[in-house]
Parts: C-alpha cells; structure tokens; sequence
C-alpha cells in the first residue's frame, strides 16, 4: 500500500502529528545541556523518551559520559530500513564570555512568539524532536510498516578535533565520533535521513574539511639581543608565508569546485609565542586552516596539493624551517537525486508544503560522511531559519510541525505500509 494510493491514510498521519507534544520534546532537549563530551544527561533523556514512545532502545557507549541511543520501530518485514540520524552535542557550551547573555545561546529553552530559543534547537535537537514526533503519529495512527525505523541520536558530531598537548579529551572529540562508532556496532540501515538545518532544502551534496598546521621557525631570542634579527622572528616569517597562502587559495577554490559551487579556506587559527615570557622571539609559529574538500575528490588528492604548496614555500624561503601536518581529514558526502528516498522526500514535501523542495549543495560538514562509507545512503533534509540572530539560536515552530509531518509521510513512502 502506498501514500499516494490512500489520501486517507496521509491525511491520518497529518492528523498524528501532535504541536503541544513535539514542542515539549524539543524544549526538554534544549534544556538538557550537551556539549561536546558530555552528551550523557542527553542520552537519558533521549532513552526515557523512546521507551516513553514504546521504542525498542539500544544504548551504545561510544566512551564514558558518551552514549550513542538508538530507538527502533520494529516493522513487519520485508521493506527497506530508515534511520534518521542526528548529533546530540552542541556547538557550545552556553559558559563562553560571548555568549553567556545571549539567551538562544543558552541551554535553557524560551517559547516566544512562535519560536522556540535555546542552544541546540537548530543545530540539531529540533529535527531530534520531529524524528520522534514522526514515529509516534506512525504508531498513534495505528499505521504497520514492512520496514524498520530507527531513530540514532549520536555523540560528537560538531566540528571540533583534538591536537597538540594543550587540546585532548572527549570535548574535543567530534567530527562523527558517535556516527563512526554507530554502523560497526550495529546502527545499520539501509537509507538516512539526517536532519541537519537546511531550510527544508535537499542537500544533494556536501564537502568534506582537511584540518593543516602549516609552520615557521626561528631562533629563540632574549628580546634584549634581538636587535637587527627580526627578520628571523618566526612570526615575520609567518607573515609573508601567509601572505603566499592567501595567494594560493584562489587556486584551490577552483581547483575544489564541485557542482558550480568553489571550494574555500579558512584561515582558522594562529599561534606563536608565549604570552607570560614576550621577552622571547618564538622559535615556532603555527598557521592553522581549514580547506573544504569536494566529495568527489579523494582526501590524498587535498593533501598532495597542500604537500605541493609547502614545497613551494620551501624553495622560497629554505631559512624558514617550514613544515607542516595535516590532523584532520572528514570526507564529504553526496547522494544521487534519483534515490527512491529523494523522490519520497520530494512527495511529502509537496504535499506539506504545496511546492517541491529545493535542492541545494553546501560547504558544512555533517555526518552523512560516516554513514556513507558504511553503504547507508544519507540525504541532509531539515528545518532551520538561517544562520542564528543577535538572540542566538532559535527555530520557528511552524517549521518544525512541519517538517515533523514531512519525515512522519516519508516514512511510510520509504518503508512501505503493511496494514
């Protein structure tokens, strides 16, 4: 049986789904703090909601304090495997000096003119709340699928790596630390839909990061006998390497162009010296950069151009030690548009929305990158209003009821109705 072959059963979905209740589900998430390596609280609050929902919950400890939870909805077999996907750990923490008075950038949640405010209601515990709003209007409507349906809330997802001596432990442990974990200890599917913040576009396709240190040295000098040797202070030497790397990112941007989109750089970090003893020259500086990888081009293929660049800088200033690492490398992720997963996301759209979606590519890192490589075909599909405002995070309700609908109809599109 098919949506489009029973309007009734559409319109018994539509009617599931419940506002009061997803609300309070994504007020509950907000309100349970998360960052990056303390995604514990949150698991429990995940797992009493899915038994609350009569899921069948596995919990999986991806380390201490770091749980992967997996809900299920058992179907009557012999349809396709959905899963929805989504992190649990926020960008912050809500306790950084610029934005402790920013209350949509707090882990406390705000209900205000048709908007829900509080850290992580974007990114991602409002599309955490439409999963399971969806499943529960597929119970409440007395609907039995051929397929399973699980929902994987997941540790370490947001963009953060450890490095050096000075950044180590669980919160610096993401970029698909839970989702990595999840697919080789049995959160296996066949298709995902994963709901990062997409102003309800279809990502088709996103780029992956390579995370460089790119490096100069120099002597170390009290700052009494350095004069007339500043040229060789490795911060002036950074400066004219950065300013060859800046030259070099243009090329790279076209170089990494993906499907009209230009690849891009980042100039994300520098360090050199120490604050608490400037009566030194430092003897190393380091330049940090993201650079955004296409998914089609293969992580050595990235790192073979950066090898290249510092050759170059090599044989341009050979007094400067340079070197460099590369400590992170994330692949992106694409899916093809005639997926029958695009095509049910497509329908249920339309008929929530009154129009298809857009489609859309996009430079951001998701964890489609771990999924995909285990064979689970994801699709970036999700609510969101942009980039958040001077009030921090925030998402409009009427988003959420319904792109909740949407995920609720596609369910049924992707995993067959039984009865």
């Amino acid at each position: 049986m098919t949506l489009a072959a029973n309007s009734e059963l559409s319109e018994r979905l539509i009617a599931c789904i419940d506002e009061q209740r997803l609300i309070d589900s994504a007020c509950t998430y907000v309100s349970t703090p998360s960052p990056t390596g303390s995604e514990q609280a949150m698991g429990e609050k995940v797992r009493e909601a899915f038994e609350d929902a009569g899921l069948r919950v596995s919990w999986q400890q991806v380390e201490d304090g770091r749980p992967n939870v997996i809900g299920t909805l058992e179907g009557a077999g012999g349809g396709p495997t959905l899963m929805f996907n989504g992190h649990m750990d926020t960008s912050y923490s809500g306790r950084e000096p610029h934005l402790r008075h920013i209350f949509g950038f707090q882990p406390e949640a705000v209900v205000k003119d048709g908007r829900i405010y509080g850290l992580g209601i974007s990114n991602m515990k409002g599309a955490l709340a439409c999963y399971l709003e969806a499943v529960r209007a597929v119970k409440d409507a007395g609907v039995t699928l051929k397929g399973d349906v699980l929902i994987a809330c997941v540790s370490g997802e947001i963009e953060k790596t450890q490095w050096g001596e000075h950044f180590r432990g669980a919160e610096y442990r993401g970029y698909a630390a839970g989702s990595r974990y999840l697919p080789t200890h049995g959160g296996i599917a066949d298709m995902c839909i994963l709901g990062e913040p997409t102003e309800q576009k279809v990502v088709l396709g996103h780029f992956g990061a390579m995370w460089a240190r790119v490096s100069t040295h120099g002597p170390f000098i009290h700052t009494a006998f350095s004069v007339g040797r500043q040229a060789e202070n490795s911060i002036i030497r950074m400066r004219e390497v950065l300013d060859d790397v800046l030259a070099w990112i243009p090329q790279w941007e076209k170089q990494s162009a993906y499907r009209g989109l230009d690849g891009v750089v980042n100039v994300g970090a520098m360090s050199g010296g120490h604050p608490w003893r400037v009566s030194r020259t430092p003897n190393r500086t380091d330049l940090f950069l993201d650079i955004r990888v296409p998914p089609t081009m293969r992580m050595q293929e990235a790192k073979d151009a950066l090898a290249e660049l510092v050759r170059e800088l090599r044989g341009r200033y050979p007094d400067y030690g340079i070197e460099y690492e590369v400590f992170v490398t994330a692949p992106g992720a694409e899916i093809d548009e005639r997926h029958p997963m695009i095509a049910a996301i497509d329908a249920a759209h339309e008929r929530v929305f009154g129009r298809p979606p857009e489609r859309d590519i996009v430079r951001w890192f998701s964890d489609a990158s771990a999924l995909t490589r285990y064979g689970i075909e994801t699709v970036n599909y999700g609510t969101s209003s942009g980039l958040p405002g001077p009030d921090g995070e925030n998402l409009d309700i009427e988003g959420l009821l319904k792109v909740a609908t949407v995920y609720a109809l596609a369910v049924a599109g992707i995993c067959e109705v039984a009865s």
